[in-house]
C-alpha cells in the first residue's frame, strides 16, 4: 500500500527547536457508500455547475470571483492572490503558543484528527526529544495552521512513535452548556434506582475498542444495495423502539435481572436500607 499523502508539510517551532514535520489525514471516506445524482429518465450521472442568478447561464472557472456580501445585493471581490498575501507564518510553521494540561482538555471542541510525523530522518531526534519530553509532562502542545486554504487552531499531543494534531473548534463556534440546560431542574435520585443503575453499570464493564465500532446506517444501505442488485425485496426496516416507560425502577429490575444480577441488587439494596433504618 502506497504510503498516505502529506495534507501539509512545514516545521514544528518550540521557542529556538524546531524540526520538519508532516501533517497526514487519520480519517478515511473510501469505505463509505457514496452516490451519484442522475438524470431518472435516461439514468446517466448528471454534473453540478455555477450558473448566473440572473441569465441562468453557466459560468466558467476562469470568470468565477469570490465575493463578500457587505451589503443587500453589494459584493466586495476578492482575488485569490488577495488571499495569498495574508496567509500567516502558520503556511509553514506550527508554532507553540502554549501547553496545556491532558486534563484540562474539553472533549467538546475537538474536531478532527490527523497524524503528525517527522518530515525526513535530520528530523527524526529533535520530534523524538519534543514527543518525549510533552509525554513525560502529560500535556498538548496549542497551534495554528493553515490546512486547506483556512487557519486552524489545533492541538497537538504524543501518540505511539508520532504525534496526534486536532483540529479544534472556537469558542465562537460553541453553543454553552448553560443555554440547553438552564431548564432542566435540579431532582434528588431514590437511592434505590441508583443503585440499581450502578449495578446495571458493573455488569458491562469493557475497555474502549474502536473497532467494535458499528454503523448500522451503512450497513443497512450496503444490505439494501446488495437486495436491489439480486433483484430481491429490500430488508424490512427496523421497529421504532417502545417509549412508554411507567416505573423506571421496575424497568431497571428487569434489566438487571436479564444481567443476571437480581440477587446481588437485592442483597445490596437491603443492606442499603438496613443501613438507613
Amino acid at each position: 500500500m502506497a504510503s498516505p499523502r502529506a495534507a501539509w508539510k512545514g516545521f514544528l517551532k518550540i521557542g529556538t527547536v524546531a524540526c520538519g514535520v508532516k501533517i497526514i489525514g487519520a480519517v478515511t471516506e473510501a469505505e463509505k457508500i457514496h452516490f451519484k445524482i442522475l438524470n431518472r429518465e435516461d439514468g446517466l450521472p448528471v454534473k453540478s455547475a455555477y450558473v448566473d442568478e440572473e441569465t441562468g447561464d453557466p459560468v466558467e472557472a476562469e470568470d468565477q470571483i469570490k465575493g463578500y456580501e457587505s451589503e443587500k445585493d453589494e459584493f466586495i471581490h476578492i482575488e485569490p492572490d488577495e488571499i495569498k498575501k495574508i496567509k500567516l507564518v502558520s503556511q509553514h510553521t506550527l508554532e507553540v503558543e502554549e501547553f496545556v494540561s491532558l486534563g484540562d482538555i474539553d472533549a467538546r471542541y475537538l474536531e478532527k484528527p490527523y497524524y503528525l510525523v517527522p518530515a525526513d530522518g535530520a528530523s527524526l531526534e529533535a520530534f523524538a526529544v519534543i514527543r518525549d519530553a510533552m509525554a513525560r509532562k502529560k500535556v498538548a502542545a496549542r497551534s495554528c495552521v493553515v490546512l486547506y486554504q483556512r487557519g486552524r487552531e489545533v492541538l497537538i499531543q504524543p501518540l505511539g512513535k508520532g504525534m496526534l494534531l486536532t483540529e479544534l473548534r472556537t469558542h465562537d463556534e460553541m453553543i454553552s452548556a448553560e443555554t440547553v440546560f438552564k431548564d432542566l431542574k435540579a431532582r434528588k435520585v431514590d437511592p434505590e434506582m441508583l443503585e440499581i443503575a450502578q449495578l446495571l453499570i458493573e455488569k458491562k464493564p469493557a475497555k474502549f475498542d474502536p473497532s467494535k465500532f458499528e454503523d448500522t446506517y451503512e450497513n443497512a444501505l450496503i444490505a439494501m444495495i446488495d437486495a436491489k442488485r439480486k433483484g430481491k425485496k429490500p430488508p424490512k426496516a427496523a421497529p421504532k423502539p417502545k417509549t412508554n416507560v411507567v416505573n423506571l425502577a421496575d424497568i431497571l429490575r428487569k434489566s438487571l435481572a436479564k444481567e443476571g444480577g437480581a440477587s446481588s441488587a437485592k442483597s445490596k439494596t437491603s443492606a442499603h436500607k438496613r443501613k438507613s433504618a
